[in-house]
């Protein structure tokens, strides 16, 4: 655990990359999903750091997953308070259900009215993906690039030898808006289009929102030369 923990700590909690860009435009590299008892304070950085732009890009593009809670700390910025629902999971061995709930307080500024544009790529997998059907569902955020790989059931590992083990799944999520999940499916873009032109579509729509809400001359003058 402490080198899980380490590992965590030296990948900067799955955050690789945190820009605002020409147009002031938020853009957000995401590589993992780590839980929020653990990478809090620097997913709350991140946003932070995001919180003034007009438009935010979240690139999961290469996003391998992670802890649910996490998810839900991260997609609790883009809802008011404490009561929109954004996922449940079902336990196999228990039979009881999970619900998880944006939360109600989050530390810093949410981002609220603002449009959201999420990258995907066929490697987005598992907690990547709840980050992407959550918002979807919701419609909160328009995704682009991609169908994704296609994990949704939580999984545990099963030693067999001292040098061979399987891992099963062991829980089933649902989606309290859809009533199912992303399992074998993956999820699919609103704008689908090769995962290596997913940027620049992303980003030319956020700019072109940049050009019709903004009133700042000099944020106007980044996005026409950033679009040009």
């Amino acid at each position: 655990m402490a080198a899980w923990r380490e590992q965590q700590r030296l990948a900067n909690y799955g955050i690789a990359r945190v820009e605002r860009l020409d147009g002031n435009v938020g853009y957000l590299d995401l590589r993992a999903v780590t839980g929020a008892g653990i990478g809090g304070r620097a997913i709350a950085a991140a946003m932070e750091l995001v919180s003034q732009t007009h438009a935010l890009v979240v690139d999961l593009r290469d996003n391998r997953g992670g802890s649910p809670d996490g998810v839900i700390f991260w997609t609790s910025y883009f809802f008011p308070d404490g009561d929109t629902h954004l996922n449940s999971i079902y336990d196999g061995a228990t039979g009881r259900t999970r619900q998880y709930w944006s939360l109600a307080w989050v530390p810093g500024p949410r981002y609220l009215d603002r449009p959201v544009y999420v990258l995907t790529s066929d490697l987005t997998f598992s907690g990547g993906e709840e980050f992407c059907y959550n918002l979807k569902a919701q419609r909160r955020a328009t995704l682009i690039g991609e169908t994704t790989r296609g994990g949704a059931h939580p999984t545990e590992v099963f030693p067999i030898t001292p040098t061979f083990e399987v891992t099963v799944p062991i829980a089933r999520s649902v989606n309290p808006v859809t009533g199912g999940n992303w399992e074998g499916t993956g999820v699919e873009p609103d704008v689908a289009v090769p995962a290596a032109e997913a940027f620049d579509v992303a980003y030319r729509e956020a700019l072109r929102h940049v050009l019709s809400a903004s009133t700042s001359p000099a944020v106007l003058a980044e996005a026409r030369a950033a679009l040009g």
